[in-house]
């Protein structure tokens, strides 16, 4: 462990002003551990149903096998990013942890996290980057080598209410052209009156997502640069406060409030408020539960599907943002081969292929490789589930990207959604151009700043 991470905790810790106690929740500290095992502590987020796949997870691994042994914690979110750094300068770190945060290139710039060429092979490791889906392997590649192994990807595409569709004639998006065609049949800009619902209205935070399908890069990683002032992210920002333009920053802020007040806040999508939503493929489960629940009460069942998000002409097809869960083992572990072998059970990868498919599906999550996604489990899971499988193809895509995998990242994520956030509610008029230069030379500041502090 570097003396500058050591440092850098010792600081933040000062400035929060905390103490931890650190308690295994839920009584997980007492598991027995077999005598001829060895032990790999393993710290996750998950709970309610999704703790008991992991759990299912972790007890088809340990049954697999009879060398290791794993002790799943479950960690609340707060603070979890406190907690590993307080586990790890402390010398008792968990042996795996998994994380959803873009915090991949701060740890391991830090020295926190330990990259996987030092845990397995070089060879298999290469083996691994192969066999992952570009996707994925942006997500967990930092400075060219892999810190992180994902073991689930989260992807972005447009849901449609068909139903609404199909009562103005109209058909999924497949251009840039087509979807403002939809929004403004449904909700004509000319109208006087407040719309009930709009076709159409593009999310503050998904410029990371129109930027890349713009045909946009947010970072050079050959210099270390931040290109936010790319023609492609310029162009994305600019059709994006056209929608502001067309219906005027007070009409867009009421009906998204009017989305937030919602009994028990559902996915604006069902309830008829848009004909299309940005949204991941955990929302398959939200639309068929409401479909469900329409069928029982005797009501006509509206139908939804799924497709790309549609790019101009000059554009990339099959294009979006994508995040994910990754696995990570930290520095100091005590049993990283045991964390390794667990990982790859997990995530499908070397012969695990099978195993990891029945977790995708008792899940619900998208794998990382392709060769998880054609085992004949999971086929028959999006068989049952088309909408589902549009996701999974996506995620096959070379054109999904994660936020920059650099120090500093979350950063460079909120400064990009506070932007766009003014840029789509305020009336005032701005020069996007300058704008982006302006904030991409801020980012720019602070992402170096993240990155020398380690060589002071």
């Amino acid at each position: 462990m570097n003396n500058q991470f050591t440092t850098y905790v010792a600081a933040t810790i000062a400035v929060i002003g905390l103490v931890v106690l650190f308690i295994m929740p839920d009584g997980s500290a007492d598991i027995a551990v077999p005598a001829d095992r060895k032990e790999v502590v393993f710290w996750h987020f998950w709970g309610g149903a999704d703790r008991e796949v992991v759990e299912e997870v972790v007890r088809r691994f340990n049954e697999s096998q009879s060398e290791h042994f794993v002790r799943a914690v479950p960690m609340p979110g707060n603070n979890l990013d406190l907690k590993f750094y307080l586990a790890v300068t402390g010398g008792k770190p968990p042996d795996l942890l998994n994380i959803d945060d873009p915090v991949i290139a701060d740890w391991g710039h830090r020295g926190a996290i330990m990259p996987l060429d030092e845990v397995a092979s070089v060879e298999e490791v290469d083996e691994l980057r192969k066999w992952l889906f570009p996707a994925a392997a942006r997500l967990a590649t930092y400075q060219d080598r892999l810190y992180a192994l994902p073991n689930g990807l989260d992807i972005r595409a447009l849901y449609y209410n068909q139903t609404l569709l199909d009562q103005y004639d109209l058909q999924p998006p497949q251009t840039i052209e087509e979807l403002d065609h939809i929004a403004e049949t449904i909700a004509p800009s000319s109208s006087n009156q407040s719309h009930q619902h709009f076709g159409y209205l593009p999310d503050s935070r998904r410029l990371w997502a129109w930027g890349v399908v713009f045909g946009g890069k947010f970072y050079d990683d050959d210099t270390n640069t931040v290109t936010l002032a790319d023609p492609g992210v310029e162009r994305a920002m600019q059709w994006m406060i056209g929608y502001r333009k067309r219906y005027g920053a007070d009409q867009i802020a009421r009906f998204r409030k009017g989305d937030q007040s919602l009994p028990g806040k559902p996915f604006p999508l069902l309830a008829n408020r848009y004909a299309l939503v940005m949204d991941g493929q955990w929302r398959v489960r939200d639309i068929r539960a409401f479909q469900k629940q329409q069928q029982a009460a005797g009501k006509p069942v509206t139908q939804f599907g799924v497709c790309p998000l549609p790019a101009p002409v000059d554009g990339r097809k099959n294009a979006g943002w994508v995040n994910g869960n990754n696995f990570v083992v930290p520095q100091g572990a005590t049993n990283s081969d045991g964390a390794w072998q667990f990982m790859k059970f997990w995530c499908g990868f070397d012969g695990n292929e099978k195993e990891a498919a029945t977790t995708a599906v008792r899940g619900g999550w998208i794998p990382v490789s392709a060769q998880v996604a054609a085992q004949p489990e999971f086929q028959a899971y999006l068989k049952q589930e088309p909408m589902f499988a549009q996701f999974v193809e996506l995620a096959g895509s070379e054109n999904q990207f994660p936020v920059p995998v650099v120090p500093g990242a979350g950063i460079y994520n909120n400064e990009v959604k506070s932007m766009t956030e003014a840029a789509m509610l305020s009336a005032a008029e701005m020069n996007v151009k300058e704008e982006l230069k302006k904030r991409g030379q801020l980012i720019q500041q602070r992402l170096d700043q993240a990155r020398s502090e380690v060589a002071r």
